[in-house]
């Protein structure tokens, strides 16, 4: 059975590293993606800390393949920035194949993140966030279907 973005945040980091590991690339979505962030996943603050991080900082991404980008949805007014390249490439996770969100000739706040997802669930995709290549956060993205 496929999880969904609530059901993430109730995953342990050991699950949520497992599930990214054993699930497939997908296509290169379309569209407006809804954010969630899962820090601190499986514990009793994930929830508060996705809802707070939702509402003030960050709602998601919308995705054109066509075009291989995507832009952030960021701010409480839902603003459109930080820009990425998008494209499919080698995880630095697990060196297999996975959907790569890369900020470096994109962006100058975002220049050392790069964004890796992978489909888990119908619309589903599950996140990984790299800073200067090491692994700091889990986020989700619900695309409409």
């Amino acid at each position: 059975m496929s999880p969904d973005a609530r059901q993430l945040l109730t995953m342990s980091q050991l699950q949520l590293d497992g599930l990214f590991r054993s699930s497939p690339v997908g296509e290169i979505p379309r569209g407006v993606g809804e954010g969630t962030v899962l820090a601190a996943p499986g514990t009793p603050v994930a929830g508060p800390v996705a809802r707070l991080a939702h509402l003030l900082a960050w709602q998601g991404k919308v995705v054109d393949p066509d075009k291989g980008e995507l832009r952030n949805r960021i701010s409480p007014l839902g603003l459109l920035a930080i820009r990425a390249k998008v494209y499919v490439g080698t995880s630095l996770f697990d060196g297999e194949k996975a959907i790569i969100l890369d900020y470096s000739k994109t962006s100058l706040i975002a220049h050392f993140v790069r964004d890796e997802i992978r489909l888990v669930g119908p619309s589903l995709y599950l996140g990984v966030v790299f800073w200067d290549g090491a692994k700091i956060l889990n986020f989700s993205l619900q695309f409409a279907d």
